[in-house]
Protein backbone atom coordinates (compact mmCIF):
# COMPACT_ATOMS: atom_id res chain seq x y z
CA UNK A 1 0.00 0.00 0.00
CA UNK A 2 1.67 3.42 -1.18
CA UNK A 3 1.25 6.91 -0.14
CA UNK A 4 -1.32 7.35 -3.47
CA UNK A 5 -3.44 4.76 -1.90
CA UNK A 6 -3.15 5.89 1.82
CA UNK A 7 -4.05 9.50 0.84
CA UNK A 8 -7.13 8.40 -1.25
CA UNK A 9 -8.36 6.04 2.25
CA UNK A 10 -7.43 9.18 4.14
CA UNK A 11 -9.42 11.57 1.96
CA UNK A 12 -12.46 9.81 1.95
CA UNK A 13 -12.51 8.76 5.81
CA UNK A 14 -15.34 11.52 6.63
CA UNK A 15 -19.10 11.10 6.18
CA UNK A 16 -18.65 14.32 4.03
CA UNK A 17 -17.30 11.63 1.17
CA UNK A 18 -20.29 10.25 -0.78
CA UNK A 19 -18.42 7.23 -1.19
CA UNK A 20 -17.47 6.01 2.60
CA UNK A 21 -19.37 5.00 5.57
CA UNK A 22 -18.51 4.05 8.90
CA UNK A 23 -21.22 1.46 10.25
CA UNK A 24 -20.08 0.05 13.31
CA UNK A 25 -17.72 0.94 16.27
CA UNK A 26 -15.86 -1.38 18.92
CA UNK A 27 -14.37 -0.35 21.90
CA UNK A 28 -12.39 -1.48 24.61
CA UNK A 29 -10.46 -0.71 27.63
CA UNK A 30 -7.38 -3.03 28.83
CA UNK A 31 -5.84 -2.12 32.39
CA UNK A 32 -2.29 -2.07 33.38
CA UNK A 33 -2.47 -5.66 34.45
CA UNK A 34 -3.98 -7.19 30.91
CA UNK A 35 -7.27 -7.33 32.00
CA UNK A 36 -9.80 -5.86 29.49
CA UNK A 37 -12.22 -4.15 31.53
CA UNK A 38 -15.02 -3.27 28.83
CA UNK A 39 -16.33 -4.63 25.22
CA UNK A 40 -18.56 -2.87 23.82
CA UNK A 41 -20.03 -2.24 20.14
CA UNK A 42 -22.24 0.65 18.87
CA UNK A 43 -23.95 1.62 15.80
CA UNK A 44 -22.06 5.22 14.39
CA UNK A 45 -25.51 5.24 12.46
CA UNK A 46 -27.06 6.34 15.67
CA UNK A 47 -24.29 7.40 16.94
CA UNK A 48 -24.72 11.44 18.50
CA UNK A 49 -22.55 13.61 15.49
CA UNK A 50 -20.26 15.28 18.59
CA UNK A 51 -19.10 11.68 19.61
CA UNK A 52 -18.79 10.08 16.05
CA UNK A 53 -16.73 12.88 15.21
CA UNK A 54 -14.42 12.16 17.81
CA UNK A 55 -13.92 8.76 16.58
CA UNK A 56 -13.50 9.92 12.92
CA UNK A 57 -10.56 12.32 14.15
CA UNK A 58 -8.64 9.34 15.85
CA UNK A 59 -9.28 7.08 13.81
CA UNK A 60 -8.15 9.24 11.18
CA UNK A 61 -4.78 9.63 12.67
CA UNK A 62 -3.65 5.64 11.97
CA UNK A 63 -4.08 6.44 8.11
CA UNK A 64 -0.69 8.28 8.29
CA UNK A 65 0.69 9.27 5.04
CA UNK A 66 4.17 8.75 5.47
CA UNK A 67 4.08 5.19 4.55
CA UNK A 68 7.79 3.06 5.26
CA UNK A 69 8.23 5.09 8.01
CA UNK A 70 5.09 5.78 10.47
CA UNK A 71 2.82 3.29 7.91
CA UNK A 72 4.38 0.36 6.98
CA UNK A 73 2.89 -2.85 5.68
CA UNK A 74 3.09 -6.32 6.73
CA UNK A 75 2.54 -9.64 4.69
CA UNK A 76 0.74 -12.53 7.27
CA UNK A 77 3.02 -15.35 7.71
CA UNK A 78 1.79 -18.84 6.14
CA UNK A 79 0.91 -19.88 10.24
CA UNK A 80 -0.94 -16.48 10.49
CA UNK A 81 -3.95 -18.21 8.95
CA UNK A 82 -4.44 -21.52 11.07
CA UNK A 83 -7.85 -21.40 13.17
CA UNK A 84 -7.48 -18.68 15.74
CA UNK A 85 -4.15 -17.16 14.70
CA UNK A 86 -3.78 -13.42 13.98
CA UNK A 87 -5.25 -13.28 10.53
CA UNK A 88 -7.63 -15.68 10.94
CA UNK A 89 -8.97 -13.58 13.83
CA UNK A 90 -8.61 -9.98 11.85
CA UNK A 91 -10.44 -12.08 8.83
CA UNK A 92 -13.52 -13.22 11.35
CA UNK A 93 -13.77 -9.67 12.87
CA UNK A 94 -14.12 -8.29 9.41
CA UNK A 95 -16.93 -10.65 7.93
CA UNK A 96 -18.58 -10.46 11.15
CA UNK A 97 -19.20 -6.33 10.35
CA UNK A 98 -18.16 -6.41 14.82
CA UNK A 99 -21.86 -7.73 14.82
CA UNK A 100 -20.74 -10.82 16.97
CA UNK A 101 -19.90 -10.03 20.51
CA UNK A 102 -17.97 -13.45 21.12
CA UNK A 103 -16.02 -12.41 18.14
CA UNK A 104 -15.55 -8.80 19.27
CA UNK A 105 -14.68 -10.48 22.68
CA UNK A 106 -11.99 -12.60 21.11
CA UNK A 107 -10.52 -10.03 19.12
CA UNK A 108 -9.79 -7.64 22.31
CA UNK A 109 -8.37 -10.82 24.15
CA UNK A 110 -5.95 -11.03 21.83
CA UNK A 111 -4.83 -7.53 21.88
CA UNK A 112 -5.35 -7.84 26.09
CA UNK A 113 -2.67 -10.39 26.08
CA UNK A 114 -0.30 -9.93 23.05
CA UNK A 115 0.28 -6.26 22.99
CA UNK A 116 2.94 -4.43 25.15
CA UNK A 117 2.03 -1.19 26.32
CA UNK A 118 3.29 0.97 29.54
CA UNK A 119 0.21 1.54 31.53
CA UNK A 120 -3.67 1.35 30.47
CA UNK A 121 -5.17 1.64 27.12
CA UNK A 122 -8.31 2.02 24.89
CA UNK A 123 -8.67 -0.18 21.72
CA UNK A 124 -11.11 1.64 19.14
CA UNK A 125 -11.99 -0.46 16.29
CA UNK A 126 -14.15 0.73 13.36
CA UNK A 127 -16.18 -1.48 10.22
CA UNK A 128 -15.82 0.93 7.49
CA UNK A 129 -17.40 0.44 4.06
CA UNK A 130 -15.56 2.86 0.54
CA UNK A 131 -17.34 2.64 -2.96
CA UNK A 132 -14.22 2.45 -5.13
CA UNK A 133 -15.40 4.45 -7.75
CA UNK A 134 -13.86 3.17 -11.36
CA UNK A 135 -13.27 5.56 -14.77
CA UNK A 136 -13.29 4.67 -17.96
CA UNK A 137 -10.15 5.41 -20.70
CA UNK A 138 -11.52 9.05 -21.00
CA UNK A 139 -10.77 9.32 -16.94
CA UNK A 140 -14.65 9.57 -16.18
CA UNK A 141 -16.60 7.24 -13.73
CA UNK A 142 -18.14 4.48 -15.42
CA UNK A 143 -21.46 2.75 -14.78
CA UNK A 144 -21.35 -0.32 -13.00
CA UNK A 145 -18.05 -0.60 -12.43
CA UNK A 146 -17.99 0.25 -8.90
CA UNK A 147 -15.57 -2.06 -6.29
CA UNK A 148 -16.79 -2.14 -2.37
CA UNK A 149 -13.79 -2.09 0.40
CA UNK A 150 -14.98 -3.10 3.55
CA UNK A 151 -11.80 -2.89 6.39
CA UNK A 152 -11.37 -2.30 9.51
CA UNK A 153 -8.80 0.57 11.37
CA UNK A 154 -7.89 0.46 14.94
CA UNK A 155 -6.43 2.99 17.02
CA UNK A 156 -4.23 1.81 20.35
CA UNK A 157 -4.86 5.46 22.84
CA UNK A 158 -2.76 5.42 26.00
CA UNK A 159 -4.63 6.39 28.94
CA UNK A 160 -3.07 8.93 32.08
CA UNK A 161 -4.95 11.13 34.74
CA UNK A 162 -4.40 14.67 33.88
CA UNK A 163 -2.16 16.75 36.02
CA UNK A 164 -3.57 18.13 38.97
CA UNK A 165 -4.10 22.27 38.77
CA UNK A 166 -6.09 24.84 39.41
CA UNK A 167 -10.04 25.41 38.76
CA UNK A 168 -12.42 28.32 39.62
CA UNK A 169 -15.33 27.87 41.77
CA UNK A 170 -18.16 30.23 40.44
CA UNK A 171 -20.08 29.82 43.24
CA UNK A 172 -17.33 31.25 45.66
CA UNK A 173 -15.66 32.89 43.18
CA UNK A 174 -12.00 32.02 44.03
CA UNK A 175 -9.53 29.23 42.85
CA UNK A 176 -9.24 25.83 44.52
CA UNK A 177 -6.99 23.37 43.59
CA UNK A 178 -8.60 20.62 41.95
CA UNK A 179 -7.14 16.52 41.87
CA UNK A 180 -7.54 15.15 38.65
CA UNK A 181 -7.82 10.90 39.90
CA UNK A 182 -10.21 10.07 36.29
CA UNK A 183 -8.39 8.24 33.69
CA UNK A 184 -8.15 10.11 30.48
CA UNK A 185 -7.88 9.25 27.39
CA UNK A 186 -5.86 10.59 24.28
CA UNK A 187 -7.12 11.44 21.38
CA UNK A 188 -4.10 10.78 19.57
CA UNK A 189 -3.62 7.27 19.49
CA UNK A 190 0.25 5.69 19.89
CA UNK A 191 -0.15 2.62 17.66
CA UNK A 192 -2.74 1.38 15.04
CA UNK A 193 -3.33 -0.56 12.28
CA UNK A 194 -5.77 -1.17 8.90
CA UNK A 195 -7.23 -4.26 7.61
CA UNK A 196 -6.89 -5.62 4.91
CA UNK A 197 -4.91 -3.65 3.24
CA UNK A 198 -6.05 -1.24 -0.06
CA UNK A 199 -3.61 -2.09 -2.58
CA UNK A 200 -4.03 -1.78 -6.42
CA UNK A 201 -7.28 0.29 -5.39
CA UNK A 202 -8.65 -3.03 -4.21
CA UNK A 203 -8.64 -5.30 -0.95
CA UNK A 204 -5.69 -7.42 -0.04
CA UNK A 205 -6.52 -9.84 2.80
CA UNK A 206 -3.15 -11.16 3.36
CA UNK A 207 -1.38 -7.92 4.43
CA UNK A 208 -1.62 -5.39 7.05
CA UNK A 209 -1.28 -1.58 7.63
CA UNK A 210 0.92 -0.89 11.04
CA UNK A 211 1.28 2.89 12.24
CA UNK A 212 3.35 4.13 14.87
CA UNK A 213 3.43 7.55 16.22
CA UNK A 214 6.72 7.30 17.10
CA UNK A 215 9.29 5.66 14.06
CA UNK A 216 12.03 5.52 16.50
CA UNK A 217 10.86 4.00 18.94
CA UNK A 218 8.36 1.58 17.33
CA UNK A 219 5.98 -1.12 19.11
CA UNK A 220 7.14 -4.21 17.85
CA UNK A 221 4.67 -6.24 19.61
CA UNK A 222 1.95 -4.79 17.66
CA UNK A 223 3.89 -6.07 14.45
CA UNK A 224 4.96 -9.40 15.85
CA UNK A 225 2.60 -10.26 18.84
CA UNK A 226 -0.63 -9.31 18.00
CA UNK A 227 -0.08 -9.58 13.84
CA UNK A 228 2.18 -12.71 14.13
CA UNK A 229 4.39 -10.84 11.20
CA UNK A 230 8.10 -10.19 10.55
CA UNK A 231 9.33 -6.83 11.77
CA UNK A 232 10.59 -4.27 9.49
CA UNK A 233 13.66 -2.33 10.62
CA UNK A 234 12.80 1.27 11.98
CA UNK A 235 14.40 4.36 10.31
CA UNK A 236 16.81 4.66 12.93
CA UNK A 237 17.28 0.94 12.76
CA UNK A 238 18.27 0.98 9.01
CA UNK A 239 20.68 4.24 9.43
CA UNK A 240 22.53 2.37 12.22
CA UNK A 241 22.53 -0.80 10.19
CA UNK A 242 24.09 1.47 6.93
CA UNK A 243 26.54 2.67 9.68
CA UNK A 244 27.74 -0.37 10.25
CA UNK A 245 27.94 -1.48 6.36
CA UNK A 246 29.96 1.70 5.68
CA UNK A 247 32.69 1.05 8.45
CA UNK A 248 32.68 -3.25 7.93
CA UNK A 249 33.26 -2.50 3.76
CA UNK A 250 35.01 0.59 3.47
CA UNK A 251 37.49 0.47 6.70
CA UNK A 252 40.69 2.83 6.61
CA UNK A 253 39.57 4.26 3.60
CA UNK A 254 36.42 5.97 5.19
CA UNK A 255 36.92 9.58 5.47
CA UNK A 256 35.06 12.78 5.13
CA UNK A 257 34.49 13.07 1.08
CA UNK A 258 33.55 9.28 1.37
CA UNK A 259 31.02 9.89 3.70
CA UNK A 260 29.87 12.63 1.70
CA UNK A 261 29.91 11.36 -1.35
CA UNK A 262 28.25 8.15 -0.90
CA UNK A 263 25.40 10.58 0.97
CA UNK A 264 25.13 12.68 -2.05
CA UNK A 265 24.52 9.81 -4.56
CA UNK A 266 21.97 7.89 -2.05
CA UNK A 267 20.28 11.52 -2.47
CA UNK A 268 20.45 11.19 -5.97
CA UNK A 269 18.21 7.99 -6.27
CA UNK A 270 16.11 9.71 -3.60
CA UNK A 271 15.68 12.43 -6.14
CA UNK A 272 15.69 10.57 -9.61
CA UNK A 273 12.07 8.46 -7.81
CA UNK A 274 10.72 11.63 -5.88
CA UNK A 275 7.23 11.10 -7.79
CA UNK A 276 7.32 7.32 -7.38
CA UNK A 277 4.67 6.63 -5.20
CA UNK A 278 6.61 3.20 -3.85
CA UNK A 279 8.87 3.05 -0.86
CA UNK A 280 12.39 3.87 -2.90
CA UNK A 281 14.97 1.46 -1.09
CA UNK A 282 18.65 0.68 -1.62
CA UNK A 283 19.94 -2.84 -1.28
CA UNK A 284 23.57 -4.39 -1.60
CA UNK A 285 23.67 -4.69 -5.49
CA UNK A 286 22.97 -0.83 -5.40
CA UNK A 287 25.57 -0.07 -2.27
CA UNK A 288 27.99 -2.29 -4.26
CA UNK A 289 27.65 0.17 -7.27
CA UNK A 290 28.07 3.15 -5.40
CA UNK A 291 30.98 2.01 -3.76
CA UNK A 292 32.73 0.87 -6.91
CA UNK A 293 31.53 3.96 -8.59
CA UNK A 294 33.16 6.18 -6.10
CA UNK A 295 36.78 4.39 -6.16
CA UNK A 296 36.51 2.11 -3.10
CA UNK A 297 39.08 -0.57 -3.85
CA UNK A 298 37.89 -3.66 -5.66
CA UNK A 299 38.74 -6.28 -2.82
CA UNK A 300 36.15 -3.91 -0.37
CA UNK A 301 34.17 -3.48 -3.08
CA UNK A 302 33.20 -7.56 -3.09
CA UNK A 303 33.19 -7.63 0.76
CA UNK A 304 29.71 -5.74 -0.05
CA UNK A 305 27.21 -8.25 -0.31
CA UNK A 306 28.32 -10.67 2.64
CA UNK A 307 28.56 -7.82 4.91
CA UNK A 308 24.76 -6.43 3.88
CA UNK A 309 23.42 -9.79 4.89
CA UNK A 310 24.70 -9.66 7.81
CA UNK A 311 23.27 -6.52 8.62
CA UNK A 312 20.57 -6.35 6.83
CA UNK A 313 19.37 -9.80 6.27
CA UNK A 314 17.36 -9.97 2.92
CA UNK A 315 15.32 -6.33 3.78
CA UNK A 316 16.39 -3.45 1.26
CA UNK A 317 16.84 -0.23 2.98
CA UNK A 318 14.81 2.75 2.70
CA UNK A 319 16.95 5.05 0.50
CA UNK A 320 15.09 8.34 2.13
CA UNK A 321 16.35 7.24 5.96
CA UNK A 322 19.90 6.69 4.95
CA UNK A 323 19.94 10.44 3.83
CA UNK A 324 21.78 12.65 6.18
CA UNK A 325 20.47 16.62 5.79
CA UNK A 326 23.48 17.69 7.16
CA UNK A 327 26.82 16.65 7.87
CA UNK A 328 28.36 16.63 11.43
CA UNK A 329 31.70 16.64 12.20
CA UNK A 330 32.34 15.89 15.97
CA UNK A 331 35.51 15.77 17.87
CA UNK A 332 36.67 16.18 21.69
CA UNK A 333 35.29 19.44 22.48
CA UNK A 334 34.10 20.40 18.75
CA UNK A 335 30.93 20.05 16.84
CA UNK A 336 30.77 21.51 13.37
CA UNK A 337 27.66 21.36 11.26
CA UNK A 338 27.33 21.87 7.69
CA UNK A 339 24.48 22.33 5.41
CA UNK A 340 24.48 20.28 1.94
CA UNK A 341 25.17 23.23 0.00
CA UNK A 342 28.58 23.64 1.78
CA UNK A 343 29.78 20.35 2.22
CA UNK A 344 32.69 21.25 -0.60
CA UNK A 345 34.14 24.14 1.59
CA UNK A 346 34.96 21.77 4.67
CA UNK A 347 38.64 19.75 4.10
CA UNK A 348 40.12 17.71 6.34
CA UNK A 349 43.98 17.23 6.31
CA UNK A 350 47.64 17.64 8.44
CA UNK A 351 48.99 20.80 8.67
CA UNK A 352 52.01 21.28 10.44
CA UNK A 353 52.00 17.56 11.55
CA UNK A 354 48.55 17.72 13.09
CA UNK A 355 45.30 16.88 12.26
CA UNK A 356 42.89 19.20 11.08
CA UNK A 357 39.29 20.76 9.92
CA UNK A 358 39.81 23.03 7.10
CA UNK A 359 36.77 25.44 5.89
CA UNK A 360 37.44 27.19 2.65
CA UNK A 361 35.50 30.95 3.71
CA UNK A 362 34.84 33.65 0.80
CA UNK A 363 33.80 36.15 2.70
CA UNK A 364 36.66 37.14 5.57
CA UNK A 365 33.80 38.39 7.86
CA UNK A 366 32.60 35.56 10.08
CA UNK A 367 30.29 35.84 13.36
CA UNK A 368 31.42 34.10 16.72
CA UNK A 369 28.61 34.16 19.16
CA UNK A 370 26.75 36.48 16.80
CA UNK A 371 29.53 39.13 16.75
CA UNK A 372 31.40 40.14 13.40
CA UNK A 373 34.85 39.22 13.23
CA UNK A 374 37.11 39.89 10.15
CA UNK A 375 39.68 37.19 9.26
CA UNK A 376 42.74 39.25 8.12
Amino acid sequence: MNKKETSEIKKNFSDKSGFFIMERILTGFIDTEKNVRCCKTSSCLTMPAEEHEVYEETLKKVLNTNVGKNFCEYEFPNEAYDDDMPQDILYKLLQSELKDDEICEKFMNHIAENFSHDGPYAVITAYCVYTIRRKDKNDEYADGEDEVYRYLITAFCPADTAKDGFAFDNEENELFRKLNTELIISRTPSEGFLYPVFSNRSSDINHVMCYMKSASKPNISLVENVMGCAYIMSPDSEKTSFKGILKSVIGDDLDYMVIKTVNEKIQEVVEENKDDTDRVTVDSSALKKIFADIGIPQERVEMTEPVYEKFCGNASLTASNLVEKKTVLSSAGITVNIKPDFSDKVRTSVVDGRRCILIDIDDPTIEINGLPVTLE
